[in-house]
């Protein structure tokens, strides 16, 4: 198989922590390009990884077999689009985009260049919970289930490391709500029902429904305390209750992803994680903000 040049768009702290070196060190992959929306930051990046940084983002693509992004997702949508109308696959942050205007073209231009994509939900792609979660799919019979994230990005006492105004303004409900559902439509079906609560700050409490009769709740926040702050995903079923273990066997996640979007690009056969499902997620993380808009 022939290896991919992979380009790389953002130069912020996800890209320089995990983009870059993982698409550095990959063994399949050779990174092509980087470019930013501050020129000088994409310099000093490539010359880190040895590689090219590109004035022109079309330039880009055009060198390039797939792109990764690490930047806003309102800046990812759009420059996406263009990316697969120049016949890139495509390595997507979450949410791949914060209105459904912007999913909804960017999911159409992916099916119209036929590219292969896959949207980077972190748990989905970490050794420990992957695994966990194909056994409670091949496990099933379950009743209800949840899914916790609370994060502290926002708290007075937490550290705002990864913070960005596309975080602070939209909440935990986009930034970590596409978590939560990644780890729980797999097992429990596509939501039927959304209904949805503000708590305190950004936090938003959901209760939905799924296509198999059961049901599920999910507590999203980046401004618990941070004392507090913590993941938990729980199902409770016929066979009894399963919980999420913890990352410690974390793996190289954004590497995993990586491998997913060459496999499904050599092979033409869809990612569970691809394009359809960023839209679908982003679907129901509109209809909840809908539904707290309206109460």
């Amino acid at each position: 198989m022939n290896r991919l040049r992979f380009g790389l768009v953002g130069t912020g702290p996800w890209a320089s922590a995990t983009h870059a070196p993982a698409l550095a060190r990959h063994p399949g992959v050779d990174l092509s390009g980087i470019w930013g929306r501050r020129p000088e930051a994409a310099a000093a990046l490539a010359a880190e990884h040895g590689t090219r940084a590109y004035a022109d983002v079309d330039e880009l693509f055009a060198a390039s077999d797939a792109v990764a992004f690490a930047v806003p997702p309102d800046v990812q949508a759009p420059l996406a689009a263009r990316a697969a109308a120049a016949g890139c696959h495509l390595l997507l942050d979450k949410p791949v985009a914060t209105t459904l205007a912007g999913a909804r073209d960017l999911a159409a231009a992916a099916e119209r260049a036929g590219v292969a994509s896959v949207v980077y939900f972190t748990l989905r792609f970490t050794r420990a919970s992957a695994a966990w979660l194909a056994d409670q799919v091949t496990t099933g019979g379950w009743f209800t289930g949840r899914a916790d994230w609370y994060g502290s990005f926002y708290a007075p006492d937490g550290s705002a490391a990864f913070s960005s105004p596309w975080r602070a303004s939209r909440g935990g409900l986009w930034d970590v709500g596409p978590h939560a559902l990644s780890m729980l439509l797999p097992v429990l079906g596509d939501v039927t029902d959304v209904t949805a609560a503000p708590g305190p700050r950004d936090t938003v409490h959901l209760i939905l429904r799924h296509t198999g009769g059961a049901s599920s709740t999910a507590t999203l926040t980046l401004s618990a305390p941070a004392k507090c702050e913590g993941v938990a995903v729980e199902l409770r079923g016929e066979n009894g209750t399963a919980v999420l273990p913890s990352w410690e066997d974390a793996g190289d996640p954004f590497g995993a992803a990586v491998d997913a979007l060459v496999g499904s690009a050599a092979t033409g056969t869809p990612h569970p994680c691809d394009i359809r499902f960023g839209l679908r997620v982003s679907e129901i993380l509109a209809r909840a903000e809908e539904h707290i808009t309206a109460t």
